[in-house]
C-alpha cells in the first residue's frame, strides 16, 4: 500500500469529523434524539412528525453545507463509474438494510458506537464487513 501524499489530508479529514461529532453531540443535547440520518429522513417523510422542523433543518444542513462550501473553494469532481440501474438497486439496499438493521451508518456508526451501544457495535461491525466483503468481491473476483 502507498499513500498519495499529494492528495492526502488528515487535517481537514481531522476537522470534518470533529464537525460531525460536534453536529450530532448538539443535535441529541438540544432533542433528546439519535441524528441517525435514515430516521431523521424517515421522519421528515412522515409530515406532522413530532420535531419534524429539527429533523428538516438539520437534513437540509446537510444539504446546503456543501453548496456554501462550493462558494469559497472549488469541489472536486464527482465522477461515477456506474449504470443507472447498478445505482438504483444499490440505493433500495441501503434503504433496506437501514430498516432491516433499526438504522444507518450515522445512527450506529456515529451516535451508537459513542454511547457503547451493543446493539449498535454488531450493526456497525457488520456493514463494515459487508462492505469489505462486497469490495474485495468486485476488485478481485
Amino acid at each position: 500500500m502507498s499513500i498519495d501524499w499529494t492528495n492526502f489530508t488528515p487535517w481537514s479529514s481531522l476537522c470534518g469529523g470533529a464537525l460531525i461529532g460536534l453536529a450530532v453531540s448538539l443535535f441529541v443535547l438540544a432533542n433528546g434524539r439519535i441524528a441517525g440520518i435514515s430516521g431523521l429522513l424517515g421522519g421528515v417523510l412522515q409530515f406532522g412528525s413530532e420535531g419534524w422542523s429539527e429533523k428538516a433543518l438539520f437534513l437540509f444542513g446537510l444539504v446546503i453545507s456543501p453548496l456554501l462550501w462550493g462558494a469559497f473553494t472549488v469541489l472536486p469532481e464527482i465522477e461515477i463509474d456506474t449504470e443507472w440501474p447498478a445505482l438504483i438497486l444499490a440505493g433500495l439496499l441501503v434503504g433496506v438494510g437501514t430498516r432491516y438493521g433499526s438504522g444507518c451508518t450515522s445512527g450506529h456508526g456515529v451516535c451508537g458506537i459513542s454511547r457503547r451501544s451493543p446493539r449498535s457495535l454488531l450493526a456497525t461491525a457488520c456493514f463494515m464487513t459487508s462492505g469489505f466483503a462486497t469490495v474485495y468481491v468486485t476488485r478481485h473476483i
